[in-house]
């Protein structure tokens, strides 16, 4: 093990308090939930001691490859499900010919439950059961669930899960298979929120909940690390975000941050986050310069159900990870976003749910303004279409599939040869 494991500190976003791993739990203890942690180590020494070549001859590892830039004292308790390493493709027709924005896409759909979340949750039960836990709790609108389920039973850990009852069958389906305790709340993300956390606080649970959890973002961050690792180390101009409760976006800052800090990338990509119209807190902020005490709290309704978010809980990172890298929020219809799916799909063969299909929604948006200027672009899809096939199921604007008569028989398996 080397030492770099443990050079970390949890400095407050809100009161700037800095302080040592063993002094905090998930969040500042002086601005309450409120107080979301960055993890910031030790990088001269790693920057000295760290070469970003070594990792060319590491993959086998997936995620954990940059292990030194976590925050675990031990990598006793790492999950045996392999995480990370997922494709980077590059699509330059997704726009259409004559386009001048180059598109790639990060498809996080081929985690081993199906979306970007088990980099965290991955990350979460190593945390957990180094601390000694022996009960891992989420609230999720279905991806985190899984993706905690998935990592738990991976290693045989007790976890419970606080899921809003209209949550897609696809992913409920999945956490049963996993062998979770589930509890359906009436209501939203939101209700789960406070059911999971008062849960936790009276059992002394583990909450691998993001906006309570601070470390979350450091098991998403590792999808930065891999884009810059895939493009040779040649930072994007542009990256887009699916944005619900405002981790993943975060994250995606935090880990250009990181790589910005030990000299392995000379600046920070301009970070779109987008949201769907119909939830959209983040976007409304941004727009009309309100501060987000100020932003109105409205019932999210729109159909991309895991951005689905009154109000995200990992709002200041997410308003970071704009402001500081000169990006900007965008708001998209469902319609787009069910038309964005149903296009990367059939363009691509990367079949996005919902949620994920508002980053390329987002990138069609973009380009109408910012057709001119050369520029590359990433947009993340982050949970696959398997995981929630509503919107491909119900668009009635697709065409129906094609039903042979009961006379008509198939050709013999001969003529296919």
């Amino acid at each position: 093990m080397k030492n770099s494991y443990r050079e970390y500190v949890l400095q407050c976003l809100v009161c700037d308090r800095s302080y040592q791993p063993h002094e905090v739990s998930y969040y500042c203890p002086h601005c309450k939930i409120d107080g979301a942690l960055d993890a910031l180590y030790d990088y001269p020494t790693l920057k000295r001691e760290w070469s970003r070549d070594s990792l060319a001859h590491d993959h086998a590892r997936g995620m954990w490859r940059y292990d030194r830039l976590m925050p675990l004292s031990s990598t006793q308790f790492i999950p045996p499900l392999l995480v990370g390493n997922t494709p980077l493709y590059s699509r330059p027709e997704l726009l259409g010919k004559g386009a001048r924005i180059k598109v790639f896409v990060k498809d996080e759909s081929r985690q081993p439950t199906g979306s970007l979340k088990d980099r965290a949750s991955a990350l979460a039960v190593a945390h957990a059961m180094q601390s000694g836990a022996r009960t891992v709790a989420v609230a999720s609108t279905g991806n985190a669930a899984s993706a905690l389920a998935g990592m738990s039973a991976s290693l045989g850990l007790h976890n419970v899960i606080y899921l809003p009852k209209s949550a897609p069958r696809e992913k409920l389906a999945q956490m049963q298979g996993y062998g979770a305790e589930i509890v359906l709340v009436d209501g939203q993300y939101d209700e789960a929120f406070e059911q999971c956390l008062n849960a936790c606080e009276k059992h002394g649970w583990y909450n691998r909940t993001t906006g309570i959890n601070s470390y979350m973002s450091e098991g998403k961050k590792t999808v930065a690390f891999e884009m810059c690792e895939q493009l040779n180390w040649q930072v994007p101009d542009l990256v887009f975000v699916p944005v619900g409760n405002g981790c993943i976006l975060g994250s995606v800052y935090k880990g250009f941050f990181d790589l910005l800090q030990l000299g392995w990338i000379e600046r920070i990509p301009r970070l779109i986050g987008v949201q769907a119209e119909h939830s959209n807190f983040m976007y409304r902020a941004w727009r009309y310069d309100r501060s987000m005490q100020q932003t109105e709290r409205l019932p999210p309704t729109s159909l991309a159900s895991s951005i689905n978010v009154a109000l995200p809980r990992d709002r200041l990172k997410a308003m970071r990870a704009v402001t500081a890298s000169g990006g900007e929020f965008i708001c998209v219809s469902d319609p787009s976003i069910v038309a964005a799916a149903s296009r990367l799909a059939a363009s691509t063969g990367v079949f996005p749910e919902a949620g994920a299909a508002s980053a390329f929604a987002g990138l069609l948006k973009y380009a109408e303004t910012h057709s001119d200027t050369p520029q590359t672009a990433v947009i993340l899809i982050t949970g696959s279409g398997l995981k929630d096939t509503s919107i491909f199921l119900s668009d009635s604007s697709k065409s129906q599939p094609r039903v042979l008569p009961h006379h008509v028989t198939a050709p013999p398996a001969e003529a296919l040869i």
